[in-house]
């Protein structure tokens, strides 16, 4: 009866932690997605070649850390005539033009890093 007790117990420390560490990961905090500790360098800004001719926030649902974030901003910022600020908080990326860019494209890039784009709107 003693090991079942100890036994016991042990499984609700075991489940007490891992709670308390996906709280955290659900949160943004520590890494996930192939990331290490909190030492994660953001994606560096990309700046446009023309002015800027349109915005449009991406709402996307599935980033759950800044690895997260640099993925999404890395793949908007590979296409030509796109730049991103993506917010972890907000669930979002805020994506600036200098060319006219398919919404369908946009949507295909993030998607294909399995989040989901639950809305596009221009501003």
């Amino acid at each position: 009866m003693g090991t079942t007790v100890v036994l016991v117990i042990l499984i609700i420390v075991v489940v007490a932690i891992a709670v308390k560490s996906s709280i955290g990961h659900f949160k943004g905090e520590g890494g996930c997605c192939g990331g290490g500790s909190s030492n994660i360098i953001p994606e560096e800004d990309k700046q446009l070649e023309g002015p800027v001719i349109e915005e449009k926030i991406i709402k996307i649902e599935g980033m759950h850390c800044e690895n997260c974030v640099n993925k999404v901003k890395r793949a908007i910022n590979k296409l030509d005539g796109a730049s991103a600020q993506v917010d972890l908080k907000k669930n979002q990326a805020v994506v600036k033009f200098d060319k006219k860019v398919d919404e369908e494209l946009l949507k295909n890039v993030i998607e294909n890093l399995d989040f989901k784009v639950v809305d596009i709107i221009t501003k």
